[in-house]
């Protein structure tokens, strides 16, 4: 029997499908926060699950001399450990996030190995960020997610790295890859953007998964632009709802993401995080409703530090 992928969910869901995105827990925890905030969460009927990867950075660490040395730490280790561990306990579909950024391509190719195993065959891949002890993204194994995407269609036709042939070939790895209506910050521009969307789409890419943003016009300029040059598979937006008063400069900062000014102006209004906890909860809810009015496939929030936040978005508009 063939599994229905990832996006046939999608596509086959009467209304606009919910989603959300959690991280592993930092080294030395345990799950319970993870179920904290999928239990949260579940009553909206999530279509899956996305959880991320979080490469090795470098830190100081004093040694038994008393001296420093640099050494390199994994704090949130364990992606495809808590992605069985959902699919086990919820029977939620589970996309664990597949990174070129600190990975080498063998490294890459155990996880897939691994994934199959676990019999976990959706995936979102991703350049991901540089490290932050570097000043520009530094390739490990994989400079582009293009080429992560290679390697992918590769172990899906039955190759593993070293050119030889698999004795078994199971269900293929189905999966997304992301795109910036407002623009990558390494993009020089936005037909830069778009051809590189085209070639993630013409290359097997079967849904899209926008970075977040925070004015719906970018998003629907941004599908009409990828329409027009052929892109034809879902575009998934991603939102975020604001939950503290210093997002309204680090969010644009980190992701290059605009605030409309109407926005920020009611969050310098804010004199308190729980303030602007309501005001993000109030501009997220109608980017939604909007979004669902425009008949959108799927919503994908983003719900770090703001479960309760995407929750009562949720309330309002699922």
């Amino acid at each position: 029997m063939q599994i229905m992928s990832l996006v046939e969910k999608i596509k086959s869901s009467q209304n606009t499908a919910f989603s959300f995105e959690l991280l592993p827990p930092l080294k030395g925890n345990g799950i319970s926060g993870v179920y904290r905030t999928i239990d949260t969460l579940k009553e909206f009927d999530p279509k899956y699950i996305n959880i991320t990867t979080h490469r090795s950075e470098m830190i100081f660490r004093e040694n038994d001399k008393g001296l420093y040395e640099q050494v390199s730490v994994r704090k949130r280790p364990g992606t495809v450990a808590v992605a069985a561990s959902i699919k086990n306990r919820y029977n939620i579909p589970v996309v664990p996030h597949i990174i070129c950024s600190g990975f080498t391509k063998e490294e890459t190719e155990y996880v897939l190995i691994d994934l199959k195993f676990l019999d976990i065959n959706d995936l979102l891949l991703l350049r991901g960020d540089k490290a932050k002890h570097e000043t520009g993204f530094v390739p490990t194994g994989h400079s582009f997610a293009t080429e992560l995407q290679e390697q992918v269609n590769r172990f899906n036709d039955g190759y593993f790295l070293d050119g030889s042939q698999m004795k078994v070939i199971d269900e293929p790895f189905s999966y997304g890859m992301a795109c910036y209506p407002e623009k990558h910050e390494e993009s020089p521009n936005m037909e830069t953007e778009l051809y590189w969307a085209k070639k993630k789409v013409d290359n097997g890419a079967e849904y899209l998964v926008t970075q977040m943003f925070f004015d719906n016009r970018k998003y629907y300029d941004f599908v009409e632009k990828c329409r027009e040059i052929g892109i034809d598979v879902p575009i998934i937006p991603g939102l975020k709802p604001i939950t503290f008063m210093n997002q309204l400069t680090v969010l644009p900062r980190i992701f290059k993401s605009e605030i409309p000014e109407e926005f920020a102006r009611e969050l310098r209004k804010c004199k308190t995080d729980e303030a602007a906890a309501e005001v993000g909860v109030e501009w997220c809810t109608e980017q939604a409703r909007d979004l669902i009015s425009h008949k959108v496939p799927s919503i994908h929030f983003y719900s770090l530090m703001a479960t309760e936040s995407v929750k009562r978005v949720a309330q309002q508009v699922y």
